[in-house]
């Protein structure tokens, strides 16, 4: 094989032969200065630290680049990558220097020209550590505490991170950015992102967002939004809503007027009023949607279709088809009373018609009760709570021959009590002998004790 063949070999092969060469030249001619030994390195021509570093092998020095260029060697991404998407793992560029100030460390030293004066009247100032007084005045000073003090993350209550804490479902993002929202504040029902592949772009993203805005007081309003960006997204949403109010009257200002049942699409709803200090016992987002208006006591139940845009329309549908206490008494023309039992079922008239009909007037099938004429005839279907597995038992029917003689036994010796005054019969007047023995096991303790 020739010369000329070897040089097509690969490339350090013929550098080796080259270097062969120039070394017996030298010795012929008797250059003693330079190396006999040959030397084979491969070298790649481009690579970071040649970009970014220089190395002087005789002086050991190196001089960096400055710490952008730095930092952008490592963080960045082309145009066209990030129209793609790409880019997304990537770390940012950190501000090594941040929060620290020459001369301000463990040991607090002065610098004349970097962290002080290099002349103060007609003294030049060394370099030397601080005093007590100069430490009080420059620690404690404000400009020291912006610098020193690190900047603390704003910790967020627990019930405020939303429903769950990898989604944005439940968090408040503040009021809208009007003046005029006042006391309002923003919930966010529905996130969603979404990318479409596209042929010129490459992939696009979007944002879907269900905001509610409320007062609590009444007034609410609610959007569906789609934009590039969440922060964008989410301010317009806010704006948007506020701009799509709704007043909802409430009963005592804490809960709905009456049971009501509702419907969109293929989610059902049903309401039921509760008294004050009940809460809120329904799907969470009809809980934010109370929250934004301000009922705080309800009982709902959702079935079907579990669609957050549904849940929310559905509920609004039945919020604004209520009725008051006056229109239903003005439709009836009858007096609207309501008797419970905390008040002893006392008749309390909640509201009274301009014009009272007459009981001959009253048709003999018309709805007169309040709950049925308010759910147009429906009856909510209620299911049996299951029997625990023992009652199936054969032991469990011999348990209850044990017990058939002390059946209902607590409750007529409360009504004896109550209205003889003691155990006995009802016949204890007319057959004296009926009365109950004197001597009793616990007798001597209760009048001990009394």
């Amino acid at each position: 094989m020739t010369t000329s063949g070897l040089l097509r070999v690969c490339k350090p092969f013929t550098n080796y032969i080259k270097n062969i060469n120039i070394t017996n030249n030298n010795a012929i001619s008797g250059n003693l200065l330079l190396s006999q030994t040959v030397l084979l390195q491969s070298i790649r021509n481009g690579s970071f630290l040649n970009k970014s570093i220089k190395f002087f092998d005789n002086l050991r020095y190196c001089s960096l680049e400055s710490a952008s260029e730095l930092w952008k060697s490592v963080t960045s991404v082309s145009n066209a990558g990030k129209r793609r998407g790409r880019g997304k793992s990537v770390i940012k560029a950190k501000d090594l220097n941040k929060n620290q100030k020459i001369g301000f460390g463990k040991v607090p030293i002065m610098f004349p020209g970097l962290n002080s004066t290099v002349i103060q009247g007609d003294m030049t100032i060394e370099q030397r550590p601080f005093t007590e007084q100069e430490k009080l005045f420059y620690f404690h000073g404000q400009e020291t505490k912006t610098v020193l003090s690190p900047t603390k993350r704003n910790k967020c209550h627990p019930l405020h991170r939303g429903w769950t804490g990898g989604q944005q479902g439940g968090r408040k993002v503040g009021p809208p950015t009007h003046e005029s929202f006042e006391g309002f504040e923003s919930w966010i029902l529905y996130c969603n992102y979404l990318s479409v592949m596209t042929s010129n772009m490459g992939r696009t993203k979007r944002c879907r967002l269900f905001v509610i805005t409320g007062n609590k007081k009444g007034l609410a309003g609610f959007i569906m939004l789609s934009g590039s960006d969440f922060k964008t997204t989410i301010n317009a949403a806010k704006n948007k809503a506020g701009q799509r109010l709704i007043y909802i009257e409430r009963y005592n200002d804490h809960t709905v007027f009456h049971d009501f049942f509702s419907q969109f699409g293929n989610t059902k709803i049903f309401v039921e009023q509760r008294p004050k200090g009940y809460g809120l016992r329904c799907h969470r987002v009809i809980r934010t949607c109370c929250e934004a208006i301000g009922i705080t006591d309800l009982y709902a139940k959702v079935e079907g279709s579990k669609n957050v845009a549904y849940i929310v329309k559905a509920f609004f549908i039945g919020l604004l088809q209520q009725k008051t206490h006056e229109q239903i008494a003005e439709e009836k023309g009858l007096h609207l009373v309501e008797m419970r039992k905390e008040n002893n079922y006392f008749p309390t008239v909640l509201a009274s018609p301009t014009v009272v009909r007459d009981s001959t007037e009253i048709e003999p099938n018309e709805i007169l009760d309040f709950k049925n004429y308010v759910m147009n005839g429906r009856i909510p279907l209620k299911t049996k709570s299951p029997l625990p597995f023992f009652t199936k038992l054969p032991s469990w029917l011999i348990h209850l021959r044990k017990l058939e003689h002390h059946r209902n036994q607590d409750e007529v010796i409360i009504r004896l009590r109550a209205e003889y005054g003691d155990i006995c019969s009802f016949l204890t007047e007319k057959y004296p002998e009926a009365r109950a023995s004197k001597w009793r096991k616990h007798d001597k303790k209760q009048e001990e004790s009394t």
